[in-house]
C-alpha cells in the first residue's frame, strides 16, 4: 500500500474528523472494558472510539506534517484516539527533529501528562520522547514524577528509563524501581517488573540479580515475576521462594 501523501492543510479538526470517521461501537465496548475505563478503575472515563492499532497508524503516517499546535490539541482530545495519533506523530517528528528544536517536544509533553492517562499512551512515547531527551541530560524530572501522586506520572517515569537501558544503563532504572516498590498499583508493579526484566537482558544480568538479591523479599509478587520472566526455572524458583518465605 503506497504510504498516506500528506495535505499542507491539515489541522487537528480534520484530524478529529477523520478518527471519528472510523469509529467501531462493538470494538469502542470492548477497549473500554480492556483499559479498564468504569468507575473507580484505573482508566475511569477514557474514551474510546474504536480504532485499531492499525488505523491509528495510518492516521498518525497520513497527518505527520501537523503543526506542533495541532498535535497538541489533539492530545487534549478526549477521545482516546485522538491522543494515541497525537503521541505517534509528536514521537515521530521528535525524532527528525534537529538536536535544537527536540526541547519543545519534551516540554509539550510534560506539560501534557494529564492527558496521557492510560497505559498504551505512556508506553508508546515516553521512552522515545522523555528517555531519549535524557540521555545526555540531568535525570532529576523522572525522580519527581516517580514520587507523583499521579500513576501515569509514576509509569512514565519508569517506563522512560527503556531509553537508557537500550543505551546500555541501568543505574536509573534500579533507582527507580526501588522507589516504586511499595507503589500501591499493579501497573506499576508491571511496568517495574518489565523494565527490570530488559536491564537483565539488554544490560547484565548480574546487575538484576544483585538489585534482586536486596529487593526480592519485599518486592511486590507481580514486580518480582515480570523481572525474573527471563530466567532459567532454577533461579525463578529461588526468588519466588525467598519472596514466598517472607510472606
Amino acid at each position: 500500500m503506497p504510504r498516506a501523501t500528506i495535505a499542507d492543510n491539515m489541522n487537528a479538526q480534520d484530524l478529529k474528523r477523520e478518527v471519528l470517521s472510523l469509529s467501531n461501537k462493538q470494538r469502542a465496548d470492548f477497549v473500554q472494558k480492556y483499559f479498564k475505563c468504569g468507575a473507580g478503575q484505573y482508566g475511569e472515563g477514557d474514551i474510546f472510539a474504536g480504532l485499531s492499532t492499525s488505523d491509528v497508524r495510518k492516521i498518525a503516517s497520513k497527518y505527520r506534517g501537523l503543526t506542533v499546535t495541532d498535535i497538541e490539541r489533539a492530545l487534549q482530545e478526549e477521545v482516546h484516539e485522538m491522543r494515541s495519533v497525537a503521541l505517534v506523530i509528536m514521537a515521530a517528528q521528535y525524532r527528525l527533529a534537529p538536536a535544537t528544536n527536540k526541547k519543545k517536544y519534551f516540554d509539550m509533553y510534560l506539560g501534557n501528562t494529564r492527558y496521557i492517562n492510560n497505559w498504551d499512551l505512556v508506553d508508546i512515547s515516553a521512552p522515545y520522547i522523555i528517555g531519549d531527551y535524557l540521555l545526555k541530560k540531568d535525570r532529576g524530572i523522572l525522580y519527581t514524577l516517580a514520587k507523583s501522586s499521579s500513576l501515569w506520572e509514576r509509569r512514565i517515569a519508569i517506563i522512560s528509563t527503556f531509553a537508557f537501558i537500550k543505551n546500555g544503563e541501568a543505574a536509573d532504572t534500579l533507582n527507580i524501581a526501588g522507589l516504586l516498590l511499595d507503589d500501591d498499583q499493579d501497573l506499576i508493579h508491571k511496568a517495574a517488573g518489565w523494565m527490570l526484566r530488559e536491564v537483565g537482558k539488554r544490560v547484565n544480568q548480574k546487575v538484576l540479580e544483585q538489585f534482586l538479591d536486596e529487593f526480592a523479599p519485599s518486592m511486590p509478587r507481580t514486580m518480582l515475576r515480570y523481572a525474573i520472566e527471563k530466567f532459567p526455572e532454577n533461579k525463578r524458583k529461588y526468588y519466588l521462594s525467598i519472596k514466598k518465605a517472607t510472606r
